[in-house]
């Protein structure tokens, strides 16, 4: 439990720089004004940093020890933080984008080096007792996801009040004061590493955890096609008037908003298990949910595109009916994402499980990345009507890999909440 404890604390607190970081450089740069298309351009580095790190952080704490990933993560998001500070006014527009895309690709590697090993030590740390695995799991991630969005929420009010440097150097002293905590307290009961692990291992063999992965690469890019500059870009045209006062009461509302999203995801993945029933079901019954649960989700995003589509230019009740239908696809989506950080670690087995973890970790940067360059591509294009339309195609893709899953041979014993 103590070692449960430290690891999700680091893992909030790194989550809470994260999430105030991506505001931060989105409503900044937008102010300065960088296309749809530039906007994504930022965070492409921080995408394909996750894929490749996750392929091979899965390896390297097999081989080093989950404590030592994790730390490495923080240390390097205290780096990146820094860095950005860096970023002299005085450059052009392509030279800012490059640097920050590198930067941010270094953000992207210290973030998956964190998740990796947090979401693993769940399933080495998790009671093996009922339903405790999913419990645990869903407490870790929703949590950190409701974290996360106070992070929107602060890296807002933080550009909003301070401005982008004082912002992101404020983070990093703060980061780093919670790494030297961490690395002062974290108790003993992690894995140390074992020198057989071989690289080549982190290509799973197991259909279901090969299926699953496919189905998290477009469930996530569904929800970063138009999280990640469409809607912001959206609410920024429709509620800034352009002055300096304006903005900083729209860069407060869309950080509202956007908080609000990323809590309300995280509260109801953490209460998943209650939701599905968990206790009280089988493995068989959760791995049809998974495709359920995802097919129930493309009708949100489908809708909400015909809408934006039908009504042609933003108005009032467009907003708020936006508004409304994101946040209960926020709500759909957190079940989905729940079903999914459990299925990983029920699929795995303990001598694999960073491998397999940073496998399907893998999956999940990539479908982040494919949502990312979507989402500038798409708006730039059709406007956030499309951005949602291709949120639903990305979504029936998920339900199909979804659908592929199939029910380990052994039993499940879920017992008592």
């Amino acid at each position: 439990m103590a070692a449960y404890g430290a690891v999700t604390a680091a893992y909030w607190a790194f989550m809470l720089t994260d999430g105030a970081l991506r505001m931060l450089v989105l409503l900044h740069f937008h102010t300065l004004g960088f296309s749809p298309v530039q906007l994504a351009y930022l965070f492409v580095f921080y995408e394909i940093a996750g894929i490749v790190t996750n392929l091979s952080a899965g390896w390297v704490a097999a081989r080093f020890g989950l404590t030592r990933t994790l730390y490495a993560g923080l240390t390097l998001q205290v780096l990146a933080l820094v860095a950005l500070a860096g970023l002299d006014p005085a450059w052009s527009i392509t030279v800012s984008v490059v640097y920050v895309m590198l930067v941010q690709g270094v953000s992207g590697v210290a973030k998956d080096l964190a998740k990796m090993s947090s979401k693993s030590a769940v399933k080495l740390l998790a009671p093996t007792e009922g339903d405790g695995l999913f419990r645990w799991v869903a407490l870790l991630t929703g949590s950190k996801n409701a974290v996360k969005g106070l992070g929107f929420l602060l890296g807002a009010a933080l550009l909003g009040t301070f401005g982008f440097v004082p912002s992101v150097l404020v983070m990093a002293a703060v980061l780093a004061v919670i790494l030297v905590a961490v690395l002062l307290r974290m108790p003993d009961g992690l894995p140390k590493g074992r020198k057989d692990a071989k690289f080549t291992d982190v290509w799973s063999k197991n259909r279901n955890i090969n299926w699953l992965s496919f189905a998290r690469v477009f469930l996530f890019g569904a929800r970063d096609v138009w999280f990640v500059v469409g809607i912001p870009v959206y609410f920024y045209a429709v509620l800034s008037d352009g002055t300096e006062a304006g903005n900083r009461q729209t860069f407060f509302l869309i950080g509202s908003f956007m908080a609000l999203w990323i809590i309300l995801y995280g509260a109801v993945q953490a209460f998943a298990p209650r939701v599905l029933r968990a206790a009280h079901r089988s493995e068989a019954d959760l791995v049809k949910d998974a495709r359920t649960w995802v097919a129930a989700l493309c009708v949100i995003p489908g809708g909400l595109a015909a809408l934006v589509w039908l009504a042609g230019t933003p108005v009032a009740w467009l907003t708020w009916t936006l508004v409304i239908g994101l946040l209960v696809f926020g709500a759909v989506f957190a079940v989905n994402s729940a079903l999914h950080s459990y299925l990983i670690l029920a699929f795995t087995q303990d001598d694999r499980v960073t491998m397999d973890v940073g496998f399907y970790y893998m999956a999940n940067a990539a479908g982040r990345l494919l949502g990312t360059v979507l989402s500038g591509l798409s708006y730039q294009i059709g406007g956030l009507s499309l951005c949602l339309a291709t949120a639903a195609v990305m979504l029936a893709l998920s339900a199909f890999g979804a659908g592929q899953l199939r029910a380990q041979p052994k039993p499940f014993p879920f017992v008592g909440l």
